[in-house]
């Protein structure tokens, strides 16, 4: 059986899919169409806890946080859809129109059975080159997140936290509490 080549689009193509007009959990990850399935209660409630923990530390220190659906415009080949994302005070992410562009500060990606291997994989080498200083990948499973910190244009994994641990957010000036997070 032959295997067929996937078509990869542009941004442009991708904006212009009916599936892009009826779809709230829909990506284009390196020019390919990935339509995801709706998260889990427990996804969510991860989601929302670390978004109130950034929401509040962007009171005290500025910025923004968002969580999805919201489009992140990167390339001409990658609009992601993050699970949570911390925009600094003088951040190069713009919001524009219906969408953000530009990298972030900090994305956090919650990991589910539908999207893991992209945020492990084609989103981490796409954040790690569009200059995202802290991505981190939440493994609700287990309980662990871990953290990655942009150090010369590369990620450098600075740790792996389970909820016994509190880790220093390099991007938030914070020590985050792991426990916390995965506690609703």
């Amino acid at each position: 059986m032959a295997i067929q080549p996937i078509t990869k689009i542009t941004a442009e193509s991708y904006f212009e899919l009916e599936d892009y007009q009826t779809h709230d959990l829909i990506q284009l990850v390196n020019g390919e169409v990935i339509i995801g399935m709706p998260p889990i209660p427990n996804h969510q409630r991860i989601v929302r806890e670390i978004l109130v923990m950034l929401t509040l530390l962007a009171r005290k220190i500025g910025g923004e946080a968002f969580d999805s659906p919201i489009e992140l415009y990167l390339d001409e080949h990658n609009v992601f859809e993050p699970d949570v994302l911390y925009m600094s005070p003088n951040s190069k992410c713009e919001v524009k129109g219906k969408r953000l562009e530009g990298a972030p500060e900090l994305i956090v990606e919650v990991l589910s059975p539908s999207t893991a291997k992209y945020d492990k994989r084609e989103k981490y080498a796409t954040y790690e080159q569009h200059g995202v200083q802290e991505y981190w990948i939440v493994d609700p499973v287990h309980e662990l997140i871990d953290v990655w910190a942009l150090d010369g244009g590369k990620f450098v994994h600075q740790g792996a936290y389970s909820t016994d641990d509190t880790f220093k957010s390099q991007v938030l000036k914070a020590d985050v509490e792991v426990k916390t997070l995965f506690d609703s």
